[in-house]
């Protein structure tokens, strides 16, 4: 149970690292997320039931975040909608889009290869193919992202997010640098969806229900056990608080609470975290230093 609940937290990490390019570096929320996470995974799942390897299945996936990424951006930058609106409308769209692509409210992968099969001819334990497959995956996603950043055009979307008058003075295209943060953004999302609905073996029209806080969570987990930190410290702290959230989860089924309210546990055991540095300051004040 443990293993199955660090590979969980494995997967799901994938999608805190998409949702840290645009809330925590431009500083806003994309509910694009609810619709280009099951998007990923309804293209892939599709794809690999055309007969598509499931290597290829995945990119293609990735590839329609992309693109869902780009249409909220160019709504938001070049239709000056405002970016919970933008996200609100694509994700309402893609609902539309994943029924079209997958022709049915689901798709299952029964009797379907998936990416984890490629491990077979270790003979690992159960779980432990998911757990290399995706350390590989969060690998590449956080050193792809930490490359990123150290690029100059990586140095001039950091600096959209921090002060985007500043950077606009210095010559910077704002615009295109969101749109380029929501485009990377939302094909990590679908990535993570993408291998999600491999490791459970279907792809669902309303996977991406309340999936944001999930990303959530597992940010600002890993942001409360560690406090300040380094970039590459920041990405290992997203995954360790997957892990950390998915644990909890797993604790909540022990004890035997009805699952049918796990995304209502789910927001709470957010909001907790987010109160957590208030009630800390409330009960140990920062002492005023008199000079």
């Amino acid at each position: 149970m443990i293993v199955s609940t660090i590979a969980q937290g494995f997967l799901w990490a994938v999608l805190g690292l998409g949702i840290f390019l645009t809330f925590r570096i431009l500083n806003f929320p994309d509910l694009t997320t609810e619709g280009s996470f099951p998007l990923g995974g309804a293209v892939c799942v599709t794809a690999i039931t055309h007969g598509i390897s499931p290597i290829i299945a995945t990119l293609l996936g990735i590839i329609a975040g992309v693109l869902a990424g780009l249409t909220t951006g160019l709504l938001f930058t070049k239709g000056k909608i405002p970016i919970i609106l933008s996200g609100i409308l694509v994700m309402s769209g893609l609902n539309s889009v994943i029924l079209f692509i997958m022709k049915s409210p689901n798709l299952s992968l029964l009797n379907q290869k998936k990416i984890f099969d490629s491990l077979n001819f270790l003979n690992l334990p159960p779980n432990f193919d998911k757990i290399i497959i995706s350390l590989i995956v969060l690998i590449v996603v956080i050193g792809g992202i930490i490359f990123f950043l150290t690029t100059n055009i990586g140095q001039a979307y950091v600096a959209t997010g921090d002060n985007e008058a500043m950077a606009k003075s210095f010559g910077i295209h704002t615009d295109r640098m969101k749109i380029l943060g929501l485009m990377v953004s939302n094909g990590i999302i679908a990535l993570s969806g993408a291998l999600i609905a491999q490791s459970e073996g279907y792809a669902d029209v309303n996977k991406g229900v309340g999936i944001i806080v999930i990303g959530l969570a597992s940010i600002i987990l890993g942001e409360l056990l560690f406090g300040n930190l380094t970039l590459p410290e920041r990405l290992i702290a997203i995954v360790i608080g997957s892990i950390l959230y998915q644990l909890l989860i797993l604790v909540v089924i022990k004890l035997k609470f009805d699952t049918t309210y796990l995304k209502l546990y789910s927001s709470f055991i957010l909001a907790v975290c987010l109160m957590v540095p208030q009630i800390k300051d409330r009960i140990f004040p920062k002492k005023e230093v008199i000079k």
